[in-house]
């Protein structure tokens, strides 16, 4: 399924060599929707947007959580699809993705690494911290909202693009998708998930050392819990 109503928004800075391999890959499958939203990338980012086709903005430079509003913004479509630039994500599962939302049974849809298997919550003590600290908000989500959901910290997600706006969300960094399912169970927004697996990212390291932005991580979850 190939809808054309879906905008693909990737967040991406400095990922020239996976965007390399994944934007191809996306348009061998007939996703011709997509936007780059470039954090000011240094790296050969722009020419490979232009080399294929792909839509481009940049974002303000204050995290992946701004691109992502950003990205939401900018899309005309009616489905927006979240996917991460690195590679790790299953780009033959976007239409499982995209299902529940075109038959009108969720308005957001969340990939779970706990369904699907992860290859990158497994190793050392970062995949530890992420791993623990995933669950322990995922928890804290279900025990709120009395829902029964696996992953809440996945970037891989889909959603009816009106009703994500309508969120205002401000989150700048990513701790938006916990601000994102928070605000949607607040507002009644009908979530669900659906299975993927999550590989290592192909080439090169992560921006994000989770040992720098737990306390982030932390203040945004009280923040979410308490007052949203």
């Amino acid at each position: 399924m190939n809808s054309p109503e879906t905008t693909i928004i990737i967040a991406s800075k400095n990922e020239a060599k996976n965007l390399r391999e994944l934007l191809p890959e996306l348009k061998k499958r007939g996703w011709s929707d997509i936007l780059v939203v470039d954090g000011h990338s240094t790296d050969e980012t722009p020419e490979l947007c232009r080399e294929y086709g792909v839509n481009r903005i940049v974002d303000e430079g204050r995290g992946k959580g701004n691109a992502v509003r950003m990205g939401i913004q900018a899309a005309k479509t009616r489905w927006v699809l979240l996917m991460d630039a690195d590679g790790s994500h299953v780009v033959d599962d976007i239409p499982l993705l995209l299902e529940p939302l075109t038959s009108g049974q969720s308005d957001l849809v969340v990939a779970s690494r706990l369904l699907g298997g992860s290859s990158e919550l497994h190793g050392g003590f970062d995949e530890f911290l992420r791993l623990s600290g995933s669950s322990f908000i995922t928890a804290c989500i279900n025990y709120k909202y009395k829902v029964r959901l696996s992953d809440s910290q996945n970037g891989y997600r889909a959603g009816c693009r009106e009703k994500l706006i309508a969120l205002g969300m401000v989150e700048d960094s990513t701790t938006i998708e916990q601000e994102m399912l928070f605000k949607a169970l607040a507002r009644g927004m009908r979530v669900s998930e659906v299975p993927s697996h999550e590989f290592p990212r192909r080439h090169g390291e992560s921006h994000i050392k989770l040992r720098r932005v737990f306390v982030r991580y932390v203040f945004s979850l009280m923040k979410n819990y308490f007052f949203t």
